[in-house]
């Protein structure tokens, strides 16, 4: 290994990325691993437990400095403050890592840096927390249950509010701890025939492998190695995918010979289990809004196969005349706040607001009034998100049938056993976050009218 390589000084960087340029977090850490790939597992581990730890327990390890600091956190640089967040999650979340070792290489990185004059000042905050660690006191969540949220479990006040008037406590508690959880990867396996010899690969690879809760396609691994290099994930026969995502096609109910239009399809995933639903027969136009999204569909498709798909480059607000009443299926899968997804991509925490989450239900409604022209009469719309926000959800919904010939139709005839329930039964259906251990996730099946009467 190169005796230059810093895994913390690596870290510093990749969250500056994210907090400075916006950069999505998985992303960053992906490139970032792929740019050393010859780091050992040891190391990579590090790096990821480390930059997703800071991320995910942000607002945790403000509250956790301000406990000890003379300087509120909010008048700190950047750079500082990252450096701090970095230490303390290392004295609190990583036990491995001495409390005294964790605040030299914090100062050592801060010296690095051309913050000689402040070094001092992040010794002594990082000694504090190192002292005060097992007496830190957190609000009442009996009085400030908000707040307790918050600086306990780093769920963002406006999300708490909301969460708890909607849903209660209890229930938020469990979103909450649900996004700091370990997330096992999720694969599909495309086709049953295959599961005995893609079990015996795994086991192999030294992969531990879980049943799905709730779909018998599904296994979750534990991996000993990045997936890219498991083979039955190199030669397509697993398809990563959350469970909750999996609803979408099923409950789309596609049939061999259909005409499916998936938009917003990157990165193909639905598109592909929607081809291997309808038997590789019939046409599942995939498309999304810019050459590298379209690009990324063409690539799992090449790694994966499905026949009947087409990639194309299509912008979701724009109608295509001659599409109008042809389709049988269109999966509207759309873009979101990911409140569902914290727990995978913890960055969401830091960029989403209220504003922005007004902003998405409006597009989402600016592209439900454009692809919904697509469906021929008796046919489904399928709209989903990996969110928990009633306006980009179940109001949407209701706004798309209030405005257009629509009207929701029951998910319970598609859905697993133990999904089937009244809120299903009327069309629609919210899968909190970590509620069967998987994804957040919102889906409405939508017919449209075979006598449409004007509204």
């Amino acid at each position: 290994m190169n005796e230059k390589f810093s895994e913390r000084e690596l870290t510093y960087q990749m969250l500056l990325q994210v907090i400075r340029e916006e950069k999505p977090s998985h992303v960053i850490l992906f490139q970032a691993l792929e740019t050393y790939g010859w780091l050992d597992r040891k190391s990579r581990a590090f790096i990821s437990r480390l930059f997703r730890g800071v991320l995910e327990n942000d607002l945790q390890l403000r509250f956790v400095i301000g406990c000890v600091s003379s300087v509120p956190v909010r008048k700190m640089k950047t750079p500082v403050r990252v450096i701090l967040e970095m230490g303390v999650f290392q004295i609190l979340y990583m036990d491995h890592v001495p409390d005294r070792a964790a605040c030299n290489e914090a100062v050592s990185l801060a010296k690095r840096h051309g913050l000689t004059r402040l070094s001092g000042f992040v010794n002594a905050v990082l000694r504090a927390v190192s002292a005060k660690k097992k007496e830190l006191e957190y609000p009442d969540p009996g009085k400030d249950p908000v707040s307790f949220l918050r600086d306990r479990y780093s769920l963002p006040a406006w999300i708490g509010s909301v969460w708890i008037r909607r849903f209660g406590y209890e229930k938020t508690l469990a979103m909450a701890q649900a996004a700091l959880a370990d997330h096992p990867l999720t694969v599909r396996i495309r086709r049953e025939s295959g599961r005995a010899g893609i079990l015996e690969d795994l086991a192999a690879a030294g992969a531990g492998v879980q049943e799905g809760r709730f779909m018998p396609c599904a296994l979750r691994l534990t991996l000993p190695c990045a997936p890219d290099r498991l083979l039955p994930l190199q030669d397509g026969r697993l398809a990563v995918q959350d469970e909750s995502a999996m609803l979408s096609a099923v409950c789309a109910d596609p049939h061999p010979g259909d005409h499916v239009i998936d938009v917003c399809a990157a990165p193909g995933g639905k598109s592909i289990q929607l081809s291997d639903i309808m038997g590789g027969k019939g046409l599942v136009s995939a498309r999304d809004i810019s050459p590298a999204k379209v690009a990324m569909i063409e690539e799992n498709l090449a790694r994966m196969g499905g026949s009947c798909v087409q990639a194309m480059c299509m912008d979701a607000l724009q109608r295509c005349p001659e599409d109008v009443g042809t389709a049988d299926v269109v999966m509207a899968d759309l873009p979101c706040s990911g409140l569902g997804v914290m727990g995978r991509k913890p960055d969401i925490k830091l960029s989403m607001n209220e504003d922005k989450i007004h902003q998405l239900a409006e597009l989402q409604r600016q592209i439900l009034a454009v692809v919904s022209s697509y469906v021929k009469p008796g046919g489904t719309l399928l709209y989903s998100t990996c969110t928990v926000s009633l306006q980009e959800n179940e109001e949407n919904a209701a706004w798309l049938c209030s405005h257009f010939p629509f009207h929701m139709e029951s998910l319970n005839p598609f859905l697993p056993e133990m999904l089937r329930s009244r809120e299903a039964e009327s069309g629609s259906l919210q899968i909190l976050p970590g509620q069967y251990g998987s994804d957040g996730f919102f889906l409405a099946r939508l017919i449209r009218d075979r006598e449409e009467e004007s509204r």
